[in-house]
């Protein structure tokens, strides 16, 4: 029976992890700090987002992601997929997802897509799971912008520009 009870548990973990990082997505797209902040695991976790940056804290992260894109001019659409978890233990779990991001800036008239990989490391903390390490890659990138009702490749490639 432990083995049954083991095997649920680690469904449900799985599910719990799955709707986590569905929050994360849907809480980035709605500019959704506190739910945002509520994703990452209390004191030191790694966050590593490449250009944007790298944390040891999820204050120092939620700093800029209101920096950068809490502003009505930015639309984001965060579509996670192909998720592939691994539960290590009823404490721990890793995961990669990948991503295709859209974004429209309303104020520079251009949109950016985006395509990588998050690959992520969860604790279950205070009965809770949330993350502690998260590393975002990019595999594509492109960017046009929209002058005179025409659109205009800025840059299509792997990284974005600087």
């Amino acid at each position: 029976m432990q083995d049954l009870e083991r095997r649920i548990q680690r469904l449900e973990d799985i599910e719990a992890i799955r709707q986590l990082k569905a929050r994360y997505f849907h809480a980035c797209d709605r500019k959704d700090v506190e739910t945002l902040r509520q994703c990452f695991a209390e004191g030191e976790i790694h966050i590593d987002y490449g250009v944007i940056g790298r944390f040891n804290d999820r204050e120092a992260f939620l700093s800029v992601y209101k920096e950068k894109a809490c502003h009505s001019h930015i639309v984001d659409m965060h579509h996670g997929q192909n998720a592939q978890i691994h539960w290590l233990s009823e404490q721990e779990a890793t995961a990669i997802w990948d991503l295709f991001f859209h974004q429209i800036d309303t104020e520079t008239n251009t949109i950016t897509q985006l395509a990588g990989f998050y690959k992520d490391r969860f604790i279950k903390q205070s009965g809770k799971w949330v993350i502690i390490d998260t590393c975002f890659t990019i595999t594509s990138t492109y960017i046009t912008t929209l002058s005179d009702g025409i659109p205009k490749a800025l840059h299509a490639g792997l990284a974005p520009m600087a």
